[in-house]
């Protein structure tokens, strides 16, 4: 895929990873970009930081969890901007809590925002996209949509959730030549991970790292990215020994680090 003189969305766009995707496709050459995201003056320190780098920005403060706004906010952006080439969907929550202490709320939540969410705004720029013949989508799922972790049970689901989704759109959008990638990155240092220890042994990468390997990704045409060699390990040794894999995970796991009666909350 070229990257240079494309208008791009990326939601999650005021931190971490979705942050590092809009600095790494600035740097691409994307003429314009469109960010979403709840946090106004995030997401106007950022723009102001892209701008410098020659982009167009446009922000876009509405919540994904309200499908009438995404609705509206879409409509307007493509009428304003013109269409939208790249679609990254980035935004997500996370809850960590053993499972026999979680709370419906935060699965709600996870639900919410990662599921529907990303349903939402994928339904509205994916009808115009299909109009037009022309479009790619990015889902930004996790190596835990590919191996559940202990600890994480809710947020895995909805990873897992996120690839099965992402390989069917791939399928029926074909016909409308709309690409549709999985971006699956592992243990990453933002807001969501920072001061914790998820899991002993895992190396946090950089969410500079996860952007470098989207813009790699996108330029080959890869349908699915699998960042970084913890994760190809990890996959890996999931398909030829998954027994070892489970036991690897549970002396990793947070539960043998007698953590079983704290809970942490954090947002991507």
């Amino acid at each position: 895929m070229k990257l240079h003189g494309i208008t791009a969305l990326v939601t999650g766009a005021s931190r971490g990873i979705g942050r590092a995707i809009a600095i790494e496709l600035a740097q691409a050459g994307v003429a314009r970009l469109l960010l979403v995201a709840r946090d106004r003056q995030r997401l106007a320190d950022l723009a102001e930081e892209l701008t410098a780098l020659g982009t167009q920005v446009t922000t876009l403060a509405i919540d994904l969890t309200q499908p009438t706004g995404i609705n509206i906010a879409i409509a307007q952006a493509w009428r304003a901007y013109g269409p939208i080439d790249l679609l990254v969907n980035c935004a997500g929550v996370a809850h960590q809590t053993p499972f026999l202490q979680s709370k419906l709320p935060n699965l709600q939540e996870e639900v919410s925002l990662n599921l529907m969410g990303l349903y939402g705004i994928t339904r509205s720029v994916a009808r115009r996209m299909a109009a037009r013949q022309q479009g790619t989508i990015v889902n930004v799922s996790s190596l835990m949509g590919k191996i559940a972790a202990p600890t994480m049970s809710t947020y895995s689901a909805t990873k897992f959730a996120i690839l099965g989704f992402t390989q069917a759109l791939r399928s029926e959008l074909a016909e409308h030549n709309i690409r549709v990638i999985a971006l699956m990155p592992t243990l990453t240092d933002t807001d969501m991970s920072r001061n914790t220890q998820l899991f002993r042994w895992v190396i946090p990468m950089t969410p500079e790292r996860v952007a470098q390997a989207l813009v790699k990704g996108l330029r080959r045409d890869a349908s699915e990215i699998l960042v970084g060699w913890q994760s190809h390990l990890a996959v890996a040794c999931n398909r030829i020994a998954p027994w070892l894999m489970n036991k690897m995970l549970m002396l990793a796991s947070p539960l043998t680090q007698k953590s079983q009666d704290c809970q942490l909350e954090f947002r991507r």
